[in-house]
C-alpha cells in the first residue's frame, strides 16, 4: 500500500508556526512496550499519559506525515462545549445529549490542564460562540435549542441582527444562538505545544507510513515502509484513517473538508467592517458555513464537506473549492477586497452514523480511539489520554462517562455507504443553500 499523503504548504496554522528540526523517520526494525499509530491530539495525549505512567519503558509514536499536521492543525480552531440539535422529543435524548456535552467537558477540562501545566501560549479566547443563520425561518430551531440548554444549564442568548452586527461585523446573520462555553484557539500551536512537551521516553517518527500489522508470538507486528516495529500493545490514533486499516470500518467514515483564511485584515479593512472582537459562528444546518475572525484579524471560513479520497486534494480541486469560500466570505463581508484569501487546505474528519466516538479494546494488545464528527481538539485529548490508562487496565470517571455514551451504530458496506453519504450531503448542501 502505497502512502497516499503528501505534507504541503497549504494550511495557514502550520504555516504561522516555526519549522521543527530533528525530524526523525523510521529506518530500522525496532521493539518497544507501547506503541502509538498517529500523532494527532489523541496520539500526542496518549503518548504523553503512557510517558508519564511508565518512565522506564520505551514508547513509540508513530505518523504517517509530520505530527500534528493532519485533521489537528487543519480545522478551525473550536473547542466546542455544545452541539445544534433540532430539539427533543422525549427525555432519553435529552440523557443522552448530556452525556455527550458531559465528554465535551471533559475534554475542555484536559486541555486546560495541559495549557496550565505546561504555560502554552495558543491564543485561548474564551469568548463562547454563535449558532446563527441568515433566514428569519430558523428561529424556532434556535429557540428549541435554547430550551434543552437551559435545561442542561449551559448559559446561552437569542440575538437578531442589528445587535449580531455590532459583535461580528456584518449584516449577513438575522439571528443567533450565543453560548457562553465555547473557545476559540489556534490549533497549530497547541498541536506544536504538545510536541514540544512529550516525555524524554517517547519516541517519535514522522514520515512513517504503516503498511500493516499482525499478531507474532503474543506481540503486534507493525511493517513499515523502512521498518518494523514489534510493541506489547498498540494504541491507534489515526481518527479518519481508522476505516483504511480495518478498524471499526462498519462504524466509521471519513469526510472531506476544506477550508480557507484570509490575510491579516488592515486597519481600515478591520474598521469597515466595525472591529469586531474575536468570534466564531457556526451554522444551524450542517452543510452551512463555519466562520471565525481570528486574534490577529484573519477571518477562516469553511462551506464544504464532501465524500473524497482521503489524499490531499490537488491545487485545482482545492482552487474550486476556494472559490466557493471566496463567495461566502464575500456575501458577509462585501466591502472587503475580492483577493484577500492567503491560503486553502484540506483535511479529513471522521465520522459515525449517530455521531458517537469510538472508544475500544479491540483485543489484549490493541486499542482505539477516535472519529470524533468534528469536535476532536477537546475529545480526541481526552480520548487519547483515557485510551493510554484503559489500555493500563486502569479505570477513572472519565471512563465511566466515556463509556456510558452511546456506542457507534452500524453503517452499510460498500459501495451503499459512499452512494448513502453522497445522497444525504447534497440533500444538506440544498438545505443550506442560503448560509454557504
Amino acid at each position: 500500500m502505497k502512502n497516499p499523503l503528501v505534507n504541503d504548504n497549504s494550511c495557514s496554522w502550520i504555516n504561522d508556526l516555526n519549522p521543527r528540526s530533528n525530524i526523525q523517520t523510521l529506518s530500522s526494525d525496532l521493539n518497544c512496550e507501547w506503541l502509538i499509530i498517529g500523532a494527532g491530539y489523541t496520539g500526542l495525549s496518549a503518548a504523553r499519559k503512557l510517558g508519564q505512567l511508565y518512565p522506564n519503558q520505551k514508547i513509540i509514536l508513530v505518523d504517517a506525515q509530520l505530527a500534528g499536521e493532519g485533521a489537528s492543525s487543519r480545522n478551525s480552531g473550536y473547542l466546542v462545549d455544545t452541539t445544534l440539535n433540532d430539539g427533543f422529543t422525549s427525555n432519553k435524548e435529552l440523557e443522552n445529549y448530556k452525556k455527550k456535552a458531559d465528554i465535551y467537558k471533559l475534554g475542555i477540562e484536559a486541555i486546560k490542564r495541559f495549557i496550565k501545566e505546561y504555560q502554552v501560549d495558543c491564543d485561548w479566547n474564551e469568548c463562547g460562540k454563535y449558532f446563527a443563520s441568515s433566514r428569519k425561518e430558523d428561529e424556532k430551531i434556535l429557540e428549541n435549542f435554547s430550551v434543552t440548554l437551559s435545561k442542561l444549564g449551559f448559559e446561552n442568548d437569542l440575538l437578531f441582527n442589528k445587535d449580531l452586527k455590532k459583535k461580528l461585523g456584518t449584516n449577513f446573520y438575522n439571528i443567533a444562538l450565543y453560548t457562553k462555553g465555547g473557545i476559540l484557539l489556534h490549533p497549530g500551536k497547541l498541536i506544536r505545544a504538545m510536541i514540544d512537551t512529550l516525555p524524554d521516553n517517547v519516541y517519535l517518527y514522522e514520515n512513517s507510513f504503516l503498511l500493516n500489522y499482525k499478531k507474532l508470538n503474543g506481540l503486534i507486528d507493525c511493517s513499515f515502509q523502512k521498518g518494523s516495529i514489534k510493541s506489547k500493545k498498540v494504541i491507534f490514533a489515526v481518527n479518519g484513517f481508522l476505516k483504511s486499516l480495518g478498524i471499526k470500518k462498519n462504524y466509521n467514515f471519513p469526510i472531506t473538508l476544506t477550508a480557507s483564511m484570509t490575510r491579516p485584515l488592515t486597519n481600515e479593512e478591520f474598521k469597515s467592517i466595525g472591529a469586531p472582537k474575536e468570534w466564531g459562528v457556526l451554522p444551524i444546518k450542517p452543510m452551512g458555513a463555519t466562520i471565525r475572525m481570528t486574534k490577529d484579524k484573519r477571518i477562516l471560513i469553511r462551506n464544504t464537506a464532501e465524500v473524497y479520497n482521503p489524499n490531499r486534494m490537488s491545487k485545482t480541486d482545492l482552487a474550486k473549492r476556494a472559490s466557493k469560500q471566496k463567495i461566502g466570505i464575500k456575501k458577509r463581508f462585501p466591502q472587503l477586497p475580492d483577493d484577500i484569501i492567503q491560503s486553502s487546505w484540506s483535511g479529513i474528519v471522521s465520522r459515525t452514523r449517530n455521531s458517537s466516538q469510538i472508544f475500544e479494546k479491540l483485543n489484549d494488545n490493541m486499542f482505539a480511539a477516535g472519529c470524533y464528527n468534528g469536535s476532536g481538539i477537546g475529545v480526541g485529548t481526552l480520548f487519547g489520554e483515557q485510551i493510554a490508562i484503559k489500555a493500563s487496565n486502569e479505570y477513572t470517571k472519565e471512563i465511566e462517562t466515556i463509556e456510558s455514551r452511546s456506542k457507534p451504530t452500524w453503517l452499510p458496506p460498500q459501495p451503499f455507504l459512499d452512494l448513502g453519504v453522497k445522497v444525504r450531503l447534497m440533500y444538506e448542501r440544498l438545505r443550506a443553500r442560503s448560509e454557504i
